[in-house]
């Protein structure tokens, strides 16, 4: 396991005792999520969109269309900041305000690279399709060239970056623990069901 060197911009400020920087753990939730959030800011306005996210060694690479505004922020050089989270948990507490989640999340900043070199394209597309199912990038047609070049890619290190864990059951007050009501927590958990035929 190896540390991620803490920025100004990526110290966890909020809830520093479920804060990580830890290369593995950081690894593990990019990889475990199917979603990441994007923001940047376009004519003043702050903009986020969901999109797909894979990694590949030390970069997260995200995917769309040439022409999506937000992209093209990305590739005049504006910084830009991803979050991504998997919630793990529904924490029920026995007052209002101690309900919570048990979560793992991230927040990285970065400039996007914009990935160009058709050789290195295809391949990271296919890590992506690969993440979906081991050995997807063989099963599928090809794209082609009209739909590579029609299809951004950007590269971003996974360098200022931090993590953020929420674990464990609810913090009931003391005053709270005799009255007669359940505590506890419900698990979530993303499932991948049996391919339904087209």
């Amino acid at each position: 396991m190896s540390e991620i060197e803490v920025t100004e911009r990526s110290r966890v400020k909020r809830g520093r005792k479920k804060a990580s920087y830890d290369r593995t753990l950081v690894n593990s939730i990019i990889d475990e999520a199917w979603v990441c959030n994007i923001g940047v800011s376009v004519d003043g306005q702050a903009l986020v969109q969901p999109s797909s996210h894979w990694r590949v060694g030390d970069e997260l690479f995200v995917h769309g269309s040439v022409k999506n505004g937000l992209f093209q922020q990305v590739i005049k050089g504006q910084t830009a900041c991803i979050t991504l989270c998997i919630l793990d948990g529904l924490v029920f507490a026995r007052s209002a305000y101690e309900h919570s989640v048990n979560f793992r999340s991230i927040v990285l900043f970065g400039k996007g690279r914009l990935v160009e070199e058709p050789t290195e394209k295809r391949a990271v597309l296919d890590a992506l399709l690969d993440k979906y199912s081991a050995g997807r990038s063989q099963e599928a047609r090809p794209p082609t060239e009209k739909e590579m070049r029609v299809t951004a890619v950007f590269a971003f290190p996974i360098e200022e970056v931090s993590a953020k864990v929420s674990s464990g059951g609810p913090t009931d007050l003391p005053e709270d623990l005799e009255l007669d009501i359940w505590s506890g927590v419900k698990p979530v958990s993303n499932v991948i069901g049996e391919l339904i035929p087209d």
